[in-house]
């Protein structure tokens, strides 16, 4: 009887363990959107919808840990196959291939709270960033605010879905060294382009994320 309750009380006290969830960069409804919008220039929009996530859920503490990554050769500029080329040689600073670079974001036990279906849940958290490998020049992390939404088994497939939605205001890409003044081939255009293309830009995530697939 006293070896039974003991189990009992073992099992009880023993770490929840943590849910394994993703985010699907094949879904197509997994998106990532960046407008920088210049003063006196250009508005620039840059999207993709191959955002990829692999997390790790601790709901009793409402934790999340894990990260997600959007493909630099996913990401279209303005719709423009000369725009998106330019992204990517800023971004690269022509010293890697496109394919290789990603655009990622760590999430090291991200207070996220309870989620009750149908109820939005507010959450922030500083996260770190990393463009083609390269974090931070001055090792600060981003701001992120964003909801966490439940949908129960039914709503979205035959698994729960949680939906987030989350910003990132005022994204230095010159903090990460992405721009014309970083890449070889374009000093001589750095001057022109100071006033045509924004420096900091907000960026939003928009995905849905559900349990892994066994």
């Amino acid at each position: 009887m006293h070896r039974a309750a003991l189990l009992v009380l073992l099992l009880l006290a023993a770490p929840a363990r943590a849910e394994e969830l993703e985010v699907s960069p094949d879904a197509g409804n997994n998106g990532f959107s960046a407008v920088f919008d210049a003063r006196l220039g250009e508005r620039i929009t840059a999207v993709s919808s191959s955002v990829g996530c692999t997390l790790q859920a601790d709901e009793q503490a409402g934790l999340v840990s894990g990260s997600c990554s959007v493909p630099l050769g996913s990401i279209r500029v303005d719709n423009d196959d000369t725009k998106s080329d330019h992204f990517r040689q800023w971004a690269t600073n022509r010293k890697s291939a496109p394919a290789s670079c990603r655009i990622e974001a760590e999430l090291d036990r991200v207070h996220v709270g309870s989620l009750v279906a149908g109820t939005p849940v507010a959450f922030q958290a500083e996260i770190p960033f990393r463009v083609c490998g390269r974090g931070r020049a001055d090792g600060m992390r981003e701001h992120v605010v964003g909801t966490a939404l439940l949908f129960p088994p039914g709503i979205y497939g035959d698994r729960k879905t949680i939906r987030v939605r989350a910003t990132i205001k005022d994204f230095d890409r010159d903090a990460y060294q992405v721009g014309p003044r970083f890449t070889e081939g374009w000093l001589a255009r750095v001057q022109s382009l100071a006033q045509v293309v924004a420096v900091k830009g907000d960026i939003e995530l928009s995905l849905f994320a559900r349990p892994r697939a066994r």
